[in-house]
């Protein structure tokens, strides 16, 4: 929308459409722009409705008092160009002192190029005036994670912090990392003393933010001593990763995880660009539904049609969460692992998982969500609500959990999932006996709905109250 905005301002004055200059001659005007003492945005200017909220939106935050206001973040940011151009806009809209600018880096692609990016904006004089050596780096967890499966994106996000931190050092910058995690594993959820102490070396300094989704924050804050105690467990990780100078990683270990994240991704794509992936995906889970229950602050899609790229990322695990299968956060995982060990690494992966904490946080959680998924359930739940035609679909992506579940109980050395965590095997022993059978009323409840009738309003009322009992028992939502 930044772009749609300087877009309309250049053509309005005759300097041409600056949507399609390339990123050089974007880069070149921004400078410019910054640089000079005139303003940009002349007297007769009328934007379309969509442009008039961005420089509304502006205005807004001009007028708030001095401090009132954090950083501004740019989702899906791609270029240095992006945060530019903001800078540029505040600047025009009065906005003093200018607020922080935060890219969010979020798909696969674009963490992979956030190192790239980082250097050409530090590069830049007339940023490095206005940050004052000082650069915050927002990485996002969802929509990675959506993009190249829980194991490729793992890797990514891993990798572009070290790319960031090294970057920032080079120009001397002192860097705080944004951690957009959400709360399932999924999103990047998951123990937050295990995660912060599991980031790359160098990677923390003392300090870091994280996002906390709604949803989890009764948990984590709803009461004064839980508050405490997860304050503490932040601090203390915070301190511990900032202190511990964790040693190298072993060429081999990064090369083995290389191949890993690219194999896991290419099998989880194959699986997910897959038209009647897509359709098994939308009569198997309560997707379609889910959008008219009214409980999520944003529309489940951001497009009407289209694949997985159309859906946000909430909804996409939300929806797979309900049916008790939980694919996004194992999807792929298998065919890494079993691909490692094909390769002659087996030995090299139970290495890894015993001496590196990132792997091992990341196999750890991921065995956690097998261990919660039901693949009897979500057959049922295929028998009631998919056409026969797609059922195969169904019997692969089982086949592949079955694979998943065997790679990691091979590498963490485990007879069982969860057999290194007692205490909760037995807390999801004790709930699935109470969540089994709201999903039998969930399924019905969804084969009446799609079958249409008069009683369509009660249907819904029952189904949100299933949908509220199957994530209060999975201790997850999206």
């Amino acid at each position: 929308r930044h772009t749609d905005a300087l877009d309309e301002i250049t053509q309005h004055l005759g300097l041409g459409s600056y949507a399609d200059w390339d990123e050089d001659e974007r880069i070149r005007f921004l400078e410019k722009e910054l640089q000079g003492r005139r303003p940009l945005v002349p007297r007769d200017f009328t934007p379309t409705d969509p442009v008039r909220d961005v420089l509304d939106t502006l205005a807004t935050a001009a007028r708030q008092p001095n401090g009132s206001l954090g950083a501004y973040v740019i989702s899906m940011a791609r270029r240095a160009s992006d945060v530019l151009a903001v800078e540029l806009l505040q600047k025009e809209m009065g906005v003093t002192p200018a607020l922080r600018v935060v890219p969010l880096f979020e798909t696969v692609d674009d963490l992979h190029e956030a190192g790239n990016t980082l250097e050409q904006l530090l590069a830049i004089p007339v940023y490095r005036d206005k940050i004052a050596g000082q650069q915050e780096v927002m990485i996002g967890y969802s929509d990675s994670a959506k993009d190249g499966g829980r194991l490729s994106a793992a890797w990514e996000l891993y990798t572009a912090q070290e790319r960031i931190v090294e970057v920032c050092a080079r120009h001397q910058v002192e860097v705080t990392l944004f951690h957009g995690r959400g709360g399932t594993v999924g999103r990047g959820g998951g123990p937050i003393s295990v995660a912060i102490k599991s980031q790359p070396p160098g990677s923390v300094k003392g300090r870091l933010r994280i996002t906390e989704q709604g949803e989890v924050i009764h948990a984590k804050f709803g009461l004064g001593g839980i508050a405490a105690r997860t304050l503490e467990l932040y601090t203390t990780a915070n301190a511990e990763a900032t202190l511990d100078e964790a040693p190298a990683v072993p060429d081999a270990w990064r090369k083995c995880m290389a191949e890993m994240a690219d194999t896991s991704r290419r099998a989880y794509r194959s699986f997910v660009d897959d038209a009647e992936f897509i359709e098994y995906f939308r009569a198997a889970t309560p997707l379609e539904e889910l959008g008219g229950l009214n409980i999520g602050s944003r529309p489940a899609k951001r497009r009407p049609d289209g694949g997985i790229e159309s859906l946000r990322a909430i909804p996409w695990i939300f929806a797979w969460t309900q049916m008790r299968l939980m694919v996004p956060s194992w999807l792929g995982v298998g065919d890494g692992l079993e691909h490692a060990v094909a390769s002659g690494h087996g030995s090299t992966l139970q290495d890894m998982y015993r001496g590196w904490p990132f792997f091992r946080s990341t196999v750890d959680l991921i065995e956690m969500v097998l261990a919660k998924a039901a693949p009897d359930i979500s057959a049922h739940y295929e028998r009631c609500l998919v056409p026969e035609r797609l059922a195969p679909v169904g019997a692969k992506l089982r086949e592949r959990y079955d694979r998943a579940v065997a790679a990691v109980l091979s590498v963490a050395g485990h007879d069982e999932l969860l057999a290194g965590n007692p205490v909760l095997r037995r807390s999801i022993d004790v709930r699935n006996p109470y969540v089994d059978p709201i999903n039998l009323v969930q399924v019905e409840l969804l084969r009446r709905l799609r079958e249409g009738g008069d009683d369509e309003a009660c249907l819904r009322d029952a189904l949100l109250l299933t949908v509220n009992g199957v994530a209060a028992g999975m201790r997850n939502t999206g």
